[in-house]
């Protein structure tokens, strides 16, 4: 559907279009080939791993900060193979790597609330392109 959407907007290639055609059986590893030829084509560079990676940590961070997503939901799609470069990063995804399904409600809170002020620093320690919560550059 994002590629269906992607031509709506006026994005076009031959890739993206084979890639809004495909339906939703269709096999993963043929989905990230065209995804990724269809970046290609319209001139979309992919980040490395790390870069990545501190990515997924600032958009993260600005969810759970914009309280679009919970802290249990950050937990959910955080991936503990992210590398953090700064100490925002490196607390954010600590303070993340410490939640347990076994805590109690205060505990629970505590974490929360340690997790959202870890958030809102990550968010104010980075410079974020465009407003969409995608991170335009991270600094060193």
């Amino acid at each position: 559907m994002l590629a269906a959407h992607a031509l709506v907007d006026g994005l076009d290639s031959p890739a993206l279009r084979e890639l809004a055609g495909l339906p939703r059986s269709s096999d993963e590893t043929e989905i990230r080939e065209l995804y990724v030829q269809a970046l290609h084509e319209l001139g979309v560079l992919l980040p490395d791993e790390e870069a990545a990676g501190r990515w997924l940590l600032v958009s993260l961070a600005v969810g759970l900060a914009k309280a679009e997503l919970s802290p249990k939901d950050v937990v959910d799609r955080l991936s503990m193979m992210v590398a953090a470069r700064t100490p925002e990063e490196t607390q954010f995804l600590s303070i993340a790597a410490d939640y347990s399904e076994w805590m109690g409600a205060d505990e629970l809170l505590e974490w929360e609330n340690g997790l959202r002020t870890a958030a809102h620093s990550l968010t104010a320690s980075t410079d974020l392109g465009s407003g969409t919560g995608v991170p335009g550059s991270l600094r060193d």
